[in-house]
């Protein structure tokens, strides 16, 4: 693709990205065919190569209007598109560089503006949300039945194992799934102390920013970043072996984090060390998958199993296959789930700040996971875990879970 920035943005970095990043399209037309937007509205403004020639509008000095803004908003960013296009274009990152500028141009409305805010400014910080989750709990059974199956109900975490291991990874503690679903890292780590290996989590990491930079407050998502590689790298010094994140939406942005901090003299070495050190718990347990598989009990059953890889899991990480590996090793069944590279509609905020959209995408996503019969079904991000689990009739887990529950 020619391009021929505007002034105001050809020499900054960002410009620099986008400029590369638009170069790459070819406007080929492959990433309608997998684009969940695109799938449901038939406008080809709602698609990749209609929101990448908006950009380049954008970029190049036409008027930004809401009409932009509008179709940017629209997209769930599930990059299905990056893993279907033959030439490489990195849409995430020109998006993320789209949005931002848009932001600064169109105003939103009071109401729009409000509601991000709000979101800003609870879904990071683990004890707002907790309280307002609890409270949620409290008065779930006076909700209408619609509303009281969003509010998950609360999980014991059961055991977490002490640090009696020579090798140790640290874990993300993240902001919601404390509170949500406590459960899936403490079932992570019984499951490699079974192993020899001791998962420890450093209270002082938190949110690890996603949910606030797709908000498009970039500034405040990189308060969050530098916390997490403050509290982290005494115990990277100390010869932690990894950082393992349990949610996929999350490991997506900490292997991010030398790319966003790639310009702070500060923070760029230990930022880029960070991201090499980080592993989504799938690669963590296939590395190892020959002492785990040893450790199953045999007399526990397995089962048929639906699984529903995120987005984040398989075209954020390109990690496709690797979870349903590890759970066809552990002697589950898998369902086959048609259309399985289409996204649930939660992507993080998503399913509140377009919930239209979002629910035409649950149900069909239900739909494709409960075709199979399976017993359960799994996942493996706590965003796509809660919001399959507001409207499945089958119990929805973290894949873990149900490793951990084989294990002796």
């Amino acid at each position: 693709m020619q391009t021929q920035l505007a002034d105001w943005i050809k020499d900054t970095v960002e410009g620099v990205e986008a400029d590369a990043i638009l170069r790459k399209c070819v406007h080929c037309g492959f990433c309608l065919a997998t684009c969940p937007t695109y799938n449901l509205l038939g406008d080809e403004l709602d698609s990749p190569r209609g929101r990448i020639y908006l950009m380049k509008q954008m970029l190049e000095g036409s008027p930004v209007t809401r009409r932009t803004q509008l179709h940017l908003d629209r997209c769930v960013t599930c990059r299905a598109c990056e893993t279907t296009c033959p030439s490489g274009v990195e849409y995430g990152r020109l998006v993320d560089i789209g949005r931002d500028l848009v932001e600064k141009k169109v105003p939103r409305s009071p109401w729009d503006r409000l509601r991000r805010w709000l979101l800003k400014a609870t879904l990071p910080h683990r004890s707002l949300f907790g309280a307002a989750l609890a409270l949620g709990r409290l008065v779930r059974p006076a909700l209408p039945r619609s509303l009281a199956r969003k509010i998950p109900r609360s999980r014991d975490a059961g055991a977490w194992p002490g640090a009696r291991h020579a090798r140790r990874m640290l874990v993300l503690g993240g902001c919601v799934q404390p509170s949500m679903a406590p459960s899936i890292n403490a079932a992570t780590a019984r499951v490699l102390d079974r192993i020899g290996i001791s998962l420890i989590d450093a209270p002082a990491a938190g949110c690890c920013g996603a949910v606030t930079y797709h908000l498009n407050y970039q500034a405040d998502a990189l308060a969050f970043v530098k916390a997490n590689i403050d509290a982290w790298w005494p115990h990277v010094e100390a010869g932690a072996e990894a950082i393992v994140v349990t949610a996929s939406g999350c490991a997506t942005l900490v292997k991010d984090y030398g790319h966003l901090l790639q310009d702070n003299p500060a923070y760029a070495a230990k930022a880029k060390r960070i991201a090499q050190l980080t592993r989504d718990v799938s690669e963590v347990v296939i590395a190892e998958i020959g002492p785990i598989v040893s450790e199953l009990d045999a007399t526990k059953p397995a089962g048929k199993v639906a699984f529903h890889s995120p987005c984040s899991l398989q075209h954020g990480q390109k990690l496709n296959g690797v979870v349903e590996t590890i759970l066809r090793d552990a002697g589950f069944t898998l369902t086959a789930v048609p259309d399985a590279h289409l996204c649930c509609g939660s992507a993080g905020t998503y399913s509140i700040l377009e919930p239209g959209l979002s629910r035409q995408l649950l149900r069909n996503k239900v739909r494709a996971l409960e075709s199979g019969a399976p017993e359960r079904i799994a996942t493996a991000n706590i965003g796509c875990l809660a919001h399959l689990d507001s409207a499945a009739a089958k119990p929805v887990r973290h894949w873990i879970e149900l490793l951990d529950q084989r294990m002796k």
